[in-house]
């Protein structure tokens, strides 16, 4: 489920087309902690974010995502500021078959920190069982 999730990955990476750069790092399997899981259930998970590129490129980029994830089949569940004292805008989608989930986030660069500009972007695989 690990390969999927990061083939879905990148096909939310190329409707951004974003220039900018990403982070790398694979999908890792966690267990699922829905309620009526047992130890042999697990999600993957991609987490990873495109940098280093104008804020007004990234924006745009999660406006395409908000034009394309409709026309490749996904639902969107939320659209709107996320529960940060940022209130960044999020968006969040689940695939036709529901197999995957994907929340992008838009972070504007803070003095705190020193957080650069970012578009944060999760896919989740469903919960699957491991035998």
């Amino acid at each position: 489920m690990g390969a999927e999730t990061e083939k879905t990955s990148s096909r939310v990476l190329e409707m951004l087309a974003v220039k900018g750069k990403v982070t790398e790092s694979g999908a890792m399997t966690a267990p699922c902690t829905d309620s009526g899981s047992d130890e042999k259930t697990f999600r993957a998970r991609h987490p990873w974010s495109v940098h280093q590129a104008p804020f007004a490129e990234l924006k745009a980029g999660m406006e395409r995502l908000r034009r394309e994830l409709p026309r490749d089949g996904w639902e969107i569940v939320k659209d709107g500021p996320d529960s940060s004292t940022a209130k960044s805008p999020q968006l969040v989608a689940e695939s036709a078959g529901r197999e995957f989930a994907v929340d992008a986030r838009l972070h504007r660069a803070s003095s705190v920190g020193k957080a650069p500009e970012l578009l944060e972007v999760t896919v989740d695989s469903a919960c699957f069982r491991s035998e």
